[in-house]
């Protein structure tokens, strides 16, 4: 188990260093951070523009070769390189993946686990009324952009604050105006988080049960589950020990790499609500033509796919015991 684990690792580790070295390439040819300073008023010294890019190995008077080298080194001694502008990259990953973590985590869970229940019980009561519409608003819930739903939380949110006269809904950036009293500072932030974890929670749970209900419907016509109902065994015995767990197994897979990529999983969102995350990062490297920023954002994303194959392996080894066999 441990080889073969290890095994995948190192084919990961590969892919990964191909995939994160052919974005550097790209994008060190492609977004071209001089033109930054072309739009300057007053122009700034040409010279000052060379010293300045090539001071952070962006200069495309460089051989690309030799600005790939160098980036390359830096990484290897854990320095990620710096924006046009100055602005430390590693840094910024560092800072806005917890900003991520606090939004997406209780949202992203949640959504799958609630996801998976709703999916599981709605395939034993198929073709009834709480499975129609669970369907139903699972799809219309599906069909709907995920930055119309946040828009929509927004509008509903500020109405019932106006209607109440309160400010109970908080929901642009991480913080607001905090108020003097104990715990203020927690409430706060609560209040800032309450609607985009909504937002996640609700679009996780919906996309999650479409795929587990599937799943589970082809699990309860299985041969070797009517056969434990023709033995004797109870419904829910028969749904929980045999259907439910055959499953789970490519639920498993789905929800390691949901787990995983969480960090860079909810750009609309973080945009939305304004949140300093990952996933907005990401989007304002590529508006700012921060080579380096796009880079350290691909090879985070590529790190938390890395992290997720590997803990799918791990989960399908133990949901599996075909696999454990093998």
């Amino acid at each position: 188990m441990v080889r073969y684990i290890g095994k995948r690792l190192l084919n990961y580790l590969v892919l990964l260093y191909v995939a994160v070295s052919l974005t550097f390439l790209l994008a060190a040819t492609q977004l071209n951070p001089r033109a930054l300073w072309a739009v300057r008023q007053p122009p700034v010294d040409p010279a000052i523009v060379e010293a300045q890019l090539r001071q952070y190995n962006l200069s495309d008077q460089v051989p690309l070769l030799e600005r790939y080298w160098v980036w390359l080194t830096g990484v290897l001694h854990g320095d990620w390189g710096y924006s046009p502008t100055g602005v430390n990259v590693a840094e910024q990953i560092s800072t806005r993946m917890w900003v991520s973590l606090r939004l997406l985590l209780i949202g992203t869970i949640a959504g799958i686990v609630i996801g998976v229940a709703a999916g599981a019980w709605t395939a034993t009561r198929q073709y009834k009324v709480s499975d129609r519409t669970i369907t139903a608003l699972s799809l219309l819930i599906i069909s709907t952009p995920a930055f119309v739903i946040g828009h929509v939380t927004q509008i509903s949110a500020t109405w019932f604050n106006n209607v109440t006269g309160t400010r109970i809904f908080e929901f642009i950036g991480e913080t607001g105006t905090v108020g003097d009293y104990p715990g203020a500072e927690l409430v706060d932030r609560l209040q800032h988080l309450f609607l985009p974890t909504l937002v996640l929670i609700v679009i996780g749970a919906a996309s999650m049960s479409r795929i587990q209900r599937n799943l589970m419907l082809d699990s309860l016509g299985a041969d070797y589950v009517r056969t434990a109902r023709a033995k004797g065994l109870p419904q829910r015995k028969a749904v929980m020990k045999h259907a439910l767990r055959t499953a789970l197994i490519p639920t498993g897979t789905y929800v390691a790499f949901s787990v995983a990529t969480m960090f860079v999983g909810a750009t609309y969102t973080e945009r939305i609500f304004n949140f300093p995350g990952i996933g907005q990062y990401g989007v304002d490297t590529i508006t700012n033509r921060d080579v380096n920023g796009v880079v350290a954002v691909t090879a985070f994303a590529g790190v938390c796919v890395l992290a997720g194959a590997v803990l799918s392996d791990i989960m399908v080894a133990i949901l599996d015991p075909r696999v454990r066999l093998a």
